[in-house]
């Protein structure tokens, strides 16, 4: 049986999409695959985000900016699943994807538009790693191998509920 393959798209592909790659494919111990693009990729990963992934132990070889073009077409990898990671609450845009796997909305506020002292940037990026660390330790319960895919979109669409403070009241 194959991983279950994740794909996180945001719209520059710099910094949340590439926190959840990263992270889950960390955590996710082989369990899981997980890719990350963009709609608009800047071409770069933000640097405050690999920072934020390297105080986490996390290893950043080999994360990059690139476009979902890569991820459609017959020599793309097969997905399970596709979480969008866009804030819609700051009307941004968020990209679709078409395809037979299960998508779900985990809206982030975008750290990488944190402005301010490199204090608070810093911050931002912790925040938002923080979020998408607890919002992942949630689907790494899941026994995704064993979910039909209408459980599986409801499990998730639960976790994308998932707020900054939810994770503050169990601390």
């Amino acid at each position: 049986m194959h991983p279950c393959r994740v794909l996180f798209i945001c719209t520059g592909n710099s910094a949340r999409s590439i926190l959840s790659e990263a992270t889950l494919n960390h955590l996710g111990n082989g369990r899981f695959e997980a890719y990350s693009a963009g709609s608009k990729p800047v071409g770069r990963v933000n640097p405050h985000a690999l920072e934020a992934l390297a105080t986490a132990g996390i290893p950043t070889h080999g994360l990059s900016s690139k476009s979902w073009d890569r991820f459609v077409g017959e020599d793309a990898p097969p997905l399970d699943i596709v979480v969008t990671v866009c804030d819609s609450a700051a009307s941004e845009p968020c990209p679709v994807l078409f395809g037979d796997f299960v998508r779900t909305h985990w809206g982030l506020p975008d750290p990488a538009a944190a402005t301010g002292s490199p204090v608070a940037i810093h911050a931002a990026f912790r925040q938002a790693h923080r979020l998408i660390t607890r919002r992942l330790m949630a689907l790494l319960d899941l026994p995704v191998e064993t979910m039909r895919a209408e459980a599986l979109k409801r499990a998730l669409d639960g976790i994308g509920a998932l707020t900054a403070a939810d994770d503050e009241s169990a601390a």
